[in-house]
Protein backbone atom coordinates (compact mmCIF):
# COMPACT_ATOMS: atom_id res chain seq x y z
CA UNK A 1 0.00 0.00 0.00
CA UNK A 2 1.28 3.45 -0.87
CA UNK A 3 0.00 5.89 1.81
CA UNK A 4 0.38 9.50 0.93
CA UNK A 5 -0.58 12.95 3.29
CA UNK A 6 0.34 15.84 1.53
CA UNK A 7 -0.36 19.23 3.50
CA UNK A 8 0.29 22.83 2.24
CA UNK A 9 -1.37 25.95 0.85
CA UNK A 10 -2.85 24.03 -2.52
CA UNK A 11 -2.65 20.44 -0.53
CA UNK A 12 -4.83 20.56 2.68
CA UNK A 13 -4.96 17.11 4.81
CA UNK A 14 -5.20 14.77 1.93
CA UNK A 15 -4.76 11.19 2.13
CA UNK A 16 -4.64 8.82 -0.45
CA UNK A 17 -4.65 5.16 -0.28
CA UNK A 18 -3.50 3.19 -3.51
CA UNK A 19 -4.07 -0.94 -3.11
CA UNK A 20 -5.58 -4.38 -4.55
CA UNK A 21 -6.82 -7.16 -3.18
CA UNK A 22 -3.59 -9.04 -3.13
CA UNK A 23 -0.97 -7.07 -2.25
CA UNK A 24 0.23 -8.62 0.84
CA UNK A 25 3.48 -11.40 0.14
CA UNK A 26 4.28 -9.37 -3.05
CA UNK A 27 7.20 -7.56 -2.41
CA UNK A 28 11.06 -8.62 -3.93
CA UNK A 29 12.68 -9.72 -1.74
CA UNK A 30 15.56 -7.03 -2.62
CA UNK A 31 14.49 -3.74 -2.48
CA UNK A 32 17.85 -2.40 -4.86
CA UNK A 33 16.53 -4.80 -7.49
CA UNK A 34 14.55 -3.06 -10.22
CA UNK A 35 11.18 -3.69 -10.50
CA UNK A 36 11.32 -4.64 -14.61
CA UNK A 37 13.82 -6.74 -13.75
CA UNK A 38 12.42 -8.78 -10.63
CA UNK A 39 8.96 -8.98 -12.98
CA UNK A 40 6.76 -7.47 -9.86
CA UNK A 41 3.35 -7.86 -10.71
CA UNK A 42 2.66 -4.59 -8.74
CA UNK A 43 5.04 -2.00 -10.61
CA UNK A 44 2.90 0.87 -11.63
CA UNK A 45 3.11 0.72 -15.89
CA UNK A 46 -0.01 2.51 -16.57
CA UNK A 47 -2.55 5.45 -15.31
CA UNK A 48 -5.97 4.39 -16.82
CA UNK A 49 -8.30 8.07 -16.57
CA UNK A 50 -12.19 8.01 -16.27
CA UNK A 51 -13.20 11.27 -18.60
CA UNK A 52 -16.37 12.99 -16.74
CA UNK A 53 -15.74 14.35 -13.96
CA UNK A 54 -12.46 13.56 -13.71
CA UNK A 55 -11.00 15.02 -16.97
CA UNK A 56 -13.53 16.97 -18.28
CA UNK A 57 -16.13 18.66 -16.58
CA UNK A 58 -19.79 17.62 -16.92
CA UNK A 59 -23.13 19.24 -15.85
CA UNK A 60 -26.43 17.28 -16.20
CA UNK A 61 -28.11 20.53 -15.14
CA UNK A 62 -27.05 22.65 -18.47
CA UNK A 63 -29.04 19.38 -20.45
CA UNK A 64 -32.12 19.36 -18.11
CA UNK A 65 -32.49 23.35 -18.58
CA UNK A 66 -31.98 22.87 -22.22
CA UNK A 67 -34.55 20.34 -22.36
CA UNK A 68 -36.95 22.18 -20.39
CA UNK A 69 -36.50 25.62 -22.75
CA UNK A 70 -37.70 23.70 -25.25
CA UNK A 71 -40.89 21.96 -23.92
CA UNK A 72 -41.79 24.88 -21.70
CA UNK A 73 -41.12 22.88 -18.37
CA UNK A 74 -39.43 23.33 -15.24
CA UNK A 75 -35.96 21.91 -14.99
CA UNK A 76 -36.46 20.89 -11.80
CA UNK A 77 -39.22 18.33 -12.80
CA UNK A 78 -37.07 16.42 -15.28
CA UNK A 79 -34.01 16.31 -12.96
CA UNK A 80 -36.89 14.33 -10.62
CA UNK A 81 -37.77 12.31 -13.42
CA UNK A 82 -34.03 11.76 -15.02
CA UNK A 83 -32.89 7.93 -14.16
CA UNK A 84 -29.88 5.57 -15.16
CA UNK A 85 -32.07 3.32 -15.43
CA UNK A 86 -31.62 -0.16 -17.75
CA UNK A 87 -32.52 1.92 -21.24
CA UNK A 88 -29.40 3.95 -20.53
CA UNK A 89 -26.56 1.04 -19.32
CA UNK A 90 -28.05 -0.51 -22.55
CA UNK A 91 -27.37 2.34 -24.49
CA UNK A 92 -23.52 2.85 -23.18
CA UNK A 93 -23.18 -0.63 -23.70
CA UNK A 94 -23.70 -0.26 -27.15
CA UNK A 95 -26.92 -2.42 -27.03
CA UNK A 96 -29.77 0.08 -27.91
CA UNK A 97 -29.36 2.71 -30.57
CA UNK A 98 -29.50 6.71 -30.04
CA UNK A 99 -33.32 6.38 -31.00
CA UNK A 100 -33.94 3.85 -28.94
CA UNK A 101 -32.66 5.30 -25.87
CA UNK A 102 -34.07 8.70 -26.82
CA UNK A 103 -37.82 7.40 -27.44
CA UNK A 104 -37.20 5.11 -23.67
CA UNK A 105 -36.23 9.08 -22.20
CA UNK A 106 -39.41 11.05 -23.63
CA UNK A 107 -41.44 8.18 -22.12
CA UNK A 108 -39.35 8.40 -18.52
CA UNK A 109 -39.51 12.49 -18.58
CA UNK A 110 -42.66 12.38 -19.92
CA UNK A 111 -41.61 15.12 -22.83
CA UNK A 112 -42.55 15.60 -26.43
CA UNK A 113 -38.99 16.46 -27.64
CA UNK A 114 -37.94 14.89 -31.45
CA UNK A 115 -34.58 13.37 -31.28
CA UNK A 116 -32.82 16.61 -32.35
CA UNK A 117 -34.01 19.16 -29.35
CA UNK A 118 -33.25 15.87 -27.18
CA UNK A 119 -29.75 15.66 -28.94
CA UNK A 120 -29.09 19.35 -28.54
CA UNK A 121 -29.40 19.15 -24.86
CA UNK A 122 -27.76 16.02 -24.52
CA UNK A 123 -24.73 17.47 -25.88
CA UNK A 124 -24.77 20.50 -23.54
CA UNK A 125 -23.75 17.76 -21.12
CA UNK A 126 -19.71 19.35 -21.56
CA UNK A 127 -17.97 22.16 -19.96
CA UNK A 128 -14.31 22.34 -20.02
CA UNK A 129 -11.47 20.20 -19.11
CA UNK A 130 -11.42 20.02 -15.18
CA UNK A 131 -8.99 23.15 -13.92
CA UNK A 132 -5.57 21.82 -13.54
CA UNK A 133 -5.80 18.32 -14.86
CA UNK A 134 -4.42 19.11 -18.58
CA UNK A 135 -1.18 19.75 -16.09
CA UNK A 136 -1.34 17.20 -14.25
CA UNK A 137 -1.46 15.02 -16.87
CA UNK A 138 1.32 16.33 -18.87
CA UNK A 139 3.54 15.58 -16.08
CA UNK A 140 2.19 12.22 -15.61
CA UNK A 141 2.74 11.24 -19.20
CA UNK A 142 6.54 11.74 -19.09
CA UNK A 143 6.47 8.62 -16.77
CA UNK A 144 3.40 6.74 -17.54
CA UNK A 145 1.64 5.23 -20.02
CA UNK A 146 -2.41 6.80 -20.00
CA UNK A 147 -5.30 5.92 -21.18
CA UNK A 148 -8.88 6.60 -19.83
CA UNK A 149 -12.17 4.54 -20.21
CA UNK A 150 -15.42 6.11 -20.14
CA UNK A 151 -18.88 5.16 -20.02
CA UNK A 152 -20.13 6.94 -23.17
CA UNK A 153 -22.76 6.57 -26.22
CA UNK A 154 -21.69 7.43 -29.65
CA UNK A 155 -23.92 10.68 -29.03
CA UNK A 156 -21.71 12.48 -26.77
CA UNK A 157 -18.62 10.71 -28.10
CA UNK A 158 -18.88 12.83 -31.33
CA UNK A 159 -19.31 15.89 -28.70
CA UNK A 160 -16.11 15.13 -26.45
CA UNK A 161 -13.63 13.22 -29.09
CA UNK A 162 -14.16 16.97 -31.35
CA UNK A 163 -14.07 19.61 -28.73
CA UNK A 164 -11.35 18.40 -26.47
CA UNK A 165 -9.22 16.59 -28.69
CA UNK A 166 -6.14 18.63 -27.98
CA UNK A 167 -6.74 17.90 -24.21
CA UNK A 168 -7.69 14.26 -24.73
CA UNK A 169 -4.55 13.74 -27.33
CA UNK A 170 -2.32 12.83 -24.24
CA UNK A 171 -4.01 9.36 -23.56
CA UNK A 172 -2.61 6.55 -25.92
CA UNK A 173 -6.22 4.62 -26.21
CA UNK A 174 -9.56 6.17 -25.07
CA UNK A 175 -12.08 2.79 -24.24
CA UNK A 176 -15.57 3.60 -24.26
CA UNK A 177 -18.05 1.74 -23.04
CA UNK A 178 -20.16 1.67 -26.09
CA UNK A 179 -17.91 0.36 -28.06
CA UNK A 180 -16.52 -2.46 -25.50
CA UNK A 181 -19.75 -4.47 -24.93
CA UNK A 182 -18.54 -3.04 -21.03
CA UNK A 183 -19.16 -0.37 -18.83
CA UNK A 184 -18.05 0.30 -15.34
CA UNK A 185 -18.48 -0.63 -12.39
CA UNK A 186 -18.37 -4.11 -14.32
CA UNK A 187 -15.15 -5.73 -13.31
CA UNK A 188 -14.65 -7.44 -16.88
CA UNK A 189 -14.58 -4.18 -18.40
CA UNK A 190 -11.42 -3.42 -16.72
CA UNK A 191 -10.02 -6.85 -17.15
CA UNK A 192 -10.52 -6.54 -20.44
CA UNK A 193 -8.69 -2.86 -20.46
CA UNK A 194 -6.00 -5.00 -19.23
CA UNK A 195 -5.51 -7.63 -21.82
CA UNK A 196 -6.15 -4.76 -24.55
CA UNK A 197 -3.31 -3.46 -23.15
CA UNK A 198 -1.24 -6.04 -22.54
CA UNK A 199 -0.61 -5.28 -18.83
CA UNK A 200 -1.22 -6.86 -15.79
CA UNK A 201 -4.25 -5.46 -13.80
CA UNK A 202 -2.40 -4.97 -11.25
CA UNK A 203 -0.03 -2.40 -13.27
CA UNK A 204 -3.02 0.25 -13.37
CA UNK A 205 -3.75 2.93 -11.32
CA UNK A 206 -7.05 3.80 -11.77
CA UNK A 207 -8.99 7.32 -11.41
CA UNK A 208 -12.77 7.69 -11.05
CA UNK A 209 -14.80 9.99 -8.93
CA UNK A 210 -17.55 7.22 -8.63
CA UNK A 211 -17.05 4.65 -5.75
CA UNK A 212 -18.49 1.97 -7.17
CA UNK A 213 -16.08 1.86 -10.37
CA UNK A 214 -13.26 2.15 -7.84
CA UNK A 215 -14.62 -0.83 -6.64
CA UNK A 216 -15.04 -2.81 -9.58
CA UNK A 217 -11.58 -1.72 -10.87
CA UNK A 218 -9.99 -3.07 -7.42
CA UNK A 219 -11.92 -6.14 -7.92
CA UNK A 220 -10.28 -6.54 -11.22
CA UNK A 221 -7.31 -6.12 -9.44
CA UNK A 222 -6.36 -2.64 -10.40
CA UNK A 223 -5.04 -0.15 -8.29
CA UNK A 224 -7.55 2.59 -7.68
CA UNK A 225 -7.95 6.42 -6.70
CA UNK A 226 -11.22 7.67 -5.83
CA UNK A 227 -10.78 11.61 -6.83
CA UNK A 228 -12.97 14.63 -5.29
CA UNK A 229 -11.12 17.12 -6.26
CA UNK A 230 -7.40 17.47 -8.96
CA UNK A 231 -5.45 17.81 -5.69
CA UNK A 232 -6.30 14.07 -5.06
CA UNK A 233 -4.90 12.84 -8.45
CA UNK A 234 -1.93 15.02 -7.64
CA UNK A 235 -1.62 13.61 -4.12
CA UNK A 236 -1.80 9.92 -5.24
CA UNK A 237 1.13 10.90 -8.46
CA UNK A 238 3.81 12.24 -5.93
CA UNK A 239 2.96 8.82 -3.73
CA UNK A 240 3.26 6.69 -6.85
CA UNK A 241 6.55 8.92 -8.38
CA UNK A 242 8.24 8.12 -4.96
CA UNK A 243 7.09 4.50 -4.47
CA UNK A 244 9.80 1.81 -5.47
CA UNK A 245 7.17 -0.33 -7.38
CA UNK A 246 6.91 2.38 -9.71
CA UNK A 247 8.21 2.21 -13.57
CA UNK A 248 9.38 4.54 -15.72
CA UNK A 249 7.41 4.96 -19.22
CA UNK A 250 9.27 3.16 -21.87
CA UNK A 251 10.38 0.12 -19.41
Amino acid sequence: MVRVVAQGDDLDHHTVELFTPEQNGQLCESRDMDDADCGHPMATRALLFDLGGVVLDIDFDRVFHAWAARASCKPQTLRRRFKVDDAYERHERGELDASGYFASLRRSLRLRLSDEDLVAGWNDLYVAPVPGMVAVLAGAKERYRLYAFTNSNPTHQAVWATRFATELSVFRSIFVSSEMGLRKPDPNAFTEIARRTGFPSSAFVFFDDTLENVVGARTAGMQAVHVQSTDDVRVALLGLMSSPRSERRGM
